[in-house]
């Protein structure tokens, strides 16, 4: 079999390699987890925030299920450290999702730490908590920013049968 052939097989999902071997990882988890519930949103790594937000996505979707639901109850078990968040899972969270059947978690990224290591930072949070909502990534639309005066320019210019403005400069 030839190398590139080889590439191409799946040996298994491949998960990130954070801290010291799968324990930690999944502790490591279980913590965010944790800390996302009681707060409804956290700041931590970009890569932890991609990592955890699948497991919150599902921490969410079996507690649709209700709290008589076996499976439910065994998962939040596990994946809530604090045992006094369950009852906020089954009783605040679920409900609030009742009607939304996926994507309950929003995650935006924000600037890189200034010390240290430069890390790439994440907002994660749950749709829908009562905290003030983030500023937008995305700057605001300024009409005299060097791109847009140069894409205006070009529209006047592709438009030949357009009554053009006469330049006041």
């Amino acid at each position: 079999m030839h190398l590139t052939a080889q590439l191409l097989i799946s040996h298994g999902r491949m998960y990130r390699r954070m801290g010291l071997g799968p324990r930690s990882r999944i502790d490591m988890l279980r913590c965010l987890l944790t800390a996302l519930v009681r707060h409804e949103r956290i700041e931590t790594t970009l890569a932890r925030a991609d990592e955890m937000r699948g497991y919150a996505e599902k921490l969410v979707e079996h507690a649709k299920r209700g709290d008589t639901d076996s499976r439910s109850m065994e998962l939040a078990d596990f994946w809530l450290t604090e045992k006094d968040l369950i009852p906020k899972l089954f009783q605040v969270l679920a409900p609030r999702f009742r009607d939304r059947s996926g994507n309950y978690v929003r995650m935006q990224e924000v600037p890189n730490r200034d010390r240290a290591d430069r890390a790439r930072l994440a907002v994660i949070e749950y749709r829908g908590n009562p905290l003030p909502p983030l500023p937008s990534s995305r700057p605001a639309q300024n009409p005299n920013s060097l791109v847009n005066q140069l894409l205006e320019g070009w529209r006047r210019d592709a438009a030949p049968g357009q009554p053009q403005a006469p330049n006041g400069a």
